[in-house]
């Protein structure tokens, strides 16, 4: 049994609270990860506002850990000493038509970590070592954590927005800030639409790569060949519509948004289309890692320590920083 402290949410609303709690020995797959640094993204607060369905309480929150192997189950594709990444998904069934067709991210038996599995907001996790990344020895923790998420998800709503010239991103948090890096690089101009008068955001936005920056109730300067909306409002669906060109695309790229208000047809007629990003799949997760090799990608962190959980969740709720809040365990 490994001892350790965890940041538990008890009840919906919170707030989470400090607890010791005891980890069996690993079976089977499963591994023990002394986790080094947990990013905090905005479904942590969906879970603590109980906006997605069916939670899990008692439930540790966190899903974009970097950390160590302590021990491993017999059947384990992870050695103790290695450096790994747990990201959102951390189980699927193996065997219905969307596992095996690709689509693993859309299993209904599907569980994630941070909501049905004890997830990073702890000095200890236990996860299934077939969903888990190995990471190279050397890697910084504290910049590769945003990536597990704010990267994953991006990539994936990014890699749906397909070869866009011009290129809107709708909030600009810690998927953005990621995006907007991996597009820029790649020749791609971006057009970033914040909060009316968040200038600190605004700023973020251009040292990122942006090209043009404004509010989200502004027209875009050019029409986009596609948009993607990482804040969870639904009033912008039908704004960025009407920015983007006839057959350019809006990508929801969030687990939670708010209703989208209606709009007339004319706003999406010339084949304009609408599409939502569910969860990830493990592919996505091993080509944006070779991906961000590849590129600079330079992740704003902000780091709180573990007991401090709660500090960085209001903070990020409030907008107080740019970029990712992560937690450390000591």
């Amino acid at each position: 049994m490994t001892s350790s402290q965890a940041m538990v949410l008890e009840n919906a609303g919170g707030p989470l609270v400090m607890r010791t709690r005891e980890l069996p020995l690993p079976t089977g797959q499963q591994i023990v990860i002394r986790v080094l640094a947990c990013a905090v993204c905005r479904t942590d607060l969906h879970l603590m506002d109980e906006e997605l369905p069916d939670i899990r309480y008692p439930i540790i929150p966190g899903h974009q850990v970097v950390g160590e192997v302590v021990t491993c189950g017999p059947e384990a594709s992870s050695e103790p000493g290695q450096l790994v990444g747990a990201a959102w998904l951390g189980h699927t069934c193996g065997s219905c038509d969307h596992c095996t067709r690709g689509s693993e991210n859309l299993c209904d038996a599907a569980r994630f970590h941070g909501y049905q599995i004890d997830g990073g907001f702890a000095q200890h996790m236990m996860a299934d070592s077939r969903y888990c990344f190995p990471l190279e020895d050397g890697t910084d923790p504290l910049a590769t954590a945003p990536l597990l998420c704010a990267g994953l998800i991006g990539y994936r709503a990014f890699s749906k927005a397909g070869d866009a010239a011009h290129l809107g991103i709708y909030g600009f948090g810690a998927a953005a800030h990621i995006v907007c890096q991996v597009a820029a690089q790649q020749g791609q101009k971006i057009y970033a639409f914040t909060r009316e008068g968040d200038e600190e955001a605004q700023a973020f936005a251009r040292r990122c790569g942006a090209v043009w920056v404004g509010s989200s109730t502004d027209a875009a300067p050019v029409p986009l060949d596609a948009a993607l909306i990482f804040a969870p409002v639904g009033a912008l669906v039908p704004k960025a519509l009407r920015d983007v060109r006839k057959g350019g695309s809006v990508v929801c790229g969030g687990i939670h948004m708010s209703d989208i208000p209606a709009f007339p047809y004319a706003d999406l007629w010339g084949e304009r289309q609408i599409s939502s990003v569910a969860n990830l799949t493990r592919e996505d997760g091993r080509e944006f890692l070779e991906l961000a090799r590849r590129l600079t990608i330079n992740t704003e962190v902000h780091t709180y320590p573990l007991a401090a959980a709660n500090d960085a969740l209001r903070d990020l709720r409030e907008g107080v920083f740019s970029g990712s809040a992560v937690l450390v365990p000591g």
